[in-house]
């Protein structure tokens, strides 16, 4: 017997459809700065407007290789100290930058009530790996301190991210386990990460073509990227995961990395940390900043983000008490 054809939601089809029906070179079959370029382009066409906040600003923080641009997102102009989102964007650690993922950035620090980071760490092919992981983890080391340039007290971090910035969110948890920042880090929310490369799962070959992201275009980001696949740094999955903050981990059924995360999820509960596993049924991987082309995108956006929630704030409470009782001690 065949397996059944997947599920396809009647807007992720339709969408699908689209995108066969456009002429012209795939990512994988451009340059770097062609497929930027179409990224860019893509996000007022793809998803929903930025909205309004009332603090929206560019910030550079001091890096292992010089400034890493990043931008703040907050819905107040200035609040009580209290956790921050540090974000790293998707792109395959190629493409993507703080505007294509302006509108997800927006809509976290409006629904959290709390500021985000947004880290614009170099890309590859310019600064081949580790250059996004070491600018990922000095950027939260650098919110962590509450710098005066960030105008807020942190006492927490929140880590999260989609796509390679999911891989990033999980390194950059990793790296300040390991040596801890100012502040601890309380949660981590990876969204469809690629959590370990260094072998092949079913779902890669599965969703091979024809779901947005494909295996040549996979391809092309790890042939740009040039990540030791067997170091944690390159595969976080093949580290040691004990010991991490708790987790809120988010896939989509129909993406080819699909099923690092659901092994990633798996290996923290096995080890004993608190994680919260979402599956997007039916749908493709970058629906987060699809909301305009896929609106019930907007519902797993949603869905994210009310169980991000509730963790922080358990998460934070954990922390306080934690702190307390070693004040007390």
């Amino acid at each position: 017997m065949t397996d059944p054809a997947p599920f396809v939601r009647p807007d992720v089809r339709a969408f699908l459809d689209y995108l066969a029906s456009v002429p012209g070179p795939r990512t994988h079959q451009m340059t770097p700065e062609a497929a930027r370029q179409v990224f860019v382009a893509m996000k007022d066409v793809a998803d929903l407007a930025v909205g309004e906040l009332a603090t929206m600003r560019d910030l550079a923080i001091p890096g292992p290789a010089g400034t890493i641009p990043a931008r703040l997102f907050d819905a107040r102009e200035s609040r009580a100290p209290g956790p921050a989102v540090v974000f790293f964007h998707g792109g395959g650690f190629v493409i993507g930058n703080i505007d294509t993922h302006a509108s997800l950035c927006a809509e976290i620090a409006r629904v959290l009530d709390l500021p985000v980071i947004s880290v614009d760490y170099r890309l590859a092919p310019e600064h081949r790996w580790p250059a996004a992981p070491d600018d990922c983890e000095a950027a939260a080391r650098w919110v962590a301190g509450s710098p005066a340039a960030l105008g807020r007290s942190v006492t927490a971090l929140v880590l999260a991210g989609d796509s390679a910035g999911g891989t990033l969110t999980i390194v950059a948890a990793m790296d300040l386990r390991d040596r801890p920042a100012t502040v601890p880090v309380i949660l981590q929310a990876p969204i469809y990460p690629a959590a370990d490369t260094s072998r092949l799962y079913p779902s890669f070959e599965e969703f091979a073509d024809g779901y947005l992201l494909t295996r040549d275009t996979m391809l092309w980001f790890v042939d740009a990227y040039q990540a030791d696949i067997a170091h944690p740094r390159g595969s976080p999955l093949l580290g040691n995961v004990a010991g991490l903050p708790p987790a809120v981990i988010v896939t989509a059924s129909l993406d080819p990395i699909r099923d690092q995360g659901r092994a990633y999820a798996a290996a923290l509960a096995q080890a004993g940390v608190p994680v919260v596993f979402r599956e997007a049924v039916g749908t493709i991987h970058g629906f987060a900043t699809l909301r305009k082309a896929i609106p019930s995108s907007q519902g797993d956006v949603a869905a994210y983000l009310a169980t991000l929630k509730p963790a922080i704030v358990e998460a934070e409470a954990a922390r306080v008490q934690r702190q307390a009782a070693g004040a007390a001690a």
